[in-house]
Formats: C-alpha cells, structure tokens, sequence
C-alpha cells in the first residue's frame, strides 16, 4: 500500500513539472510618433540653471532631443550620439498640503503628514563633445506611462542598448 501511494505522489509530481508554460519573449515595444512630451526642466546641464516648464521634442532630422520653453523658444538639444545613459527614477516625498496640515495645533493633524507624492523623473546622462564635459539633466514628468514612453522612444532612435527600464550606450571596445 506504501509502493501505491508513492508511486502515484511521484506521477503527480513529475506530471505538475512536465506543464510549466514557456515564458513569452518580449518583442520591443514600437517606437512612439507622439510629437511632444511635456516635462520640467530640472537642471543639470552646463549654462542652465533654472528650472523650465515646456517640452521635450525628438529632432530625427539633426538626430538630437530638444527642450522648449513654455513660449516654444529652444532651450537647448543634446545630441543622441552624446547620450550614455538614460532612465527613470521617482522620488517619495510628502506633499505640500500634508506639510501645511500637519503643522497645525489640532488633534489628527500630524496624519496629513502621511499624504505623499511620487514624483517621476528622466535623467539623461550625456557627455558634451563641445565642451568636453559630462553631464546629467533631469527632468520631471506627470505620467509614469508618458515617462517610460519617452525613454523608450529615445532609446531606440539614439540606438543604444536597453536593460530594463534604462538604456545605455554600450562602450567602444578597443584592442591596442
């Protein structure tokens, strides 16, 4: 009766391995024709210092990215042949209406400053061959999907590597 009962436990078993699925291969995703992506300059690059509402636009033609202003003046571009690293980051921090709440003298105020807020960032790491300096732009985004959107997309048009949400450009491997 031992042999019986172990013997059908170990077809059981062998049968419940035999039938786990493949996992699907992730095509890439298709890059996005959406014309502009709304964002805020953050700082980071060299000559500018102030943060800026406005746009970030692919220029396929001059093969960079570009940032415009509310007022739709250029701010700057970089090229995509500059770009080494690009990804998305967000940072948790209590909101502003959770910070004023919570200060104030009434009993249950100090739970408001629980409210908090995930902020979406792109940070582009870049190394200028004018000036020959390295660098890192940041730049706030609404939407996490607008975000991972624009990464890919320029990901792809400056055809570096992925590896995850991130890509990079891979380095020149030279034999001397």
């Amino acid at each position: 009766m031992k042999k019986l009962f172990l013997f059908v436990v170990l077809c059981a078993c062998s049968l419940a391995t035999f039938a786990q699925p493949r996992p699907v291969d992730k095509a890439p995703e298709p890059v996005s024709t959406r014309p502009a992506y709304e964002a805020r300059y953050e700082g980071g690059l060299f000559g500018q210092s102030d943060t800026e509402k406005g746009s970030l636009k692919f220029d396929d033609i001059n093969e960079r990215v570009v940032f415009y202003r509310k007022d739709g003046r250029e701010m700057f571009a970089v090229p995509y042949s500059a770009l080494i690293v690009i990804y998305p980051d967000s940072k948790v921090g209590t909101s502003t209406t959770g910070n004023v709440v919570s200060r104030l003298p009434l009993p249950g105020a100090g739970l408001a400053g629980l409210l908090s807020k995930r902020t979406k960032f792109l940070i582009m790491q870049f190394d200028d061959p004018e000036v020959e300096v390295k660098g890192t732009a940041n730049f706030k985004f609404e939407d996490k999907e607008m975000l991972l959107a624009f990464i890919n997309a320029l990901g792809q048009k400056a055809k570096m590597k992925q590896r995850g949400d991130a890509y990079y450009r891979a380095r020149s491997t030279a034999v001397f």
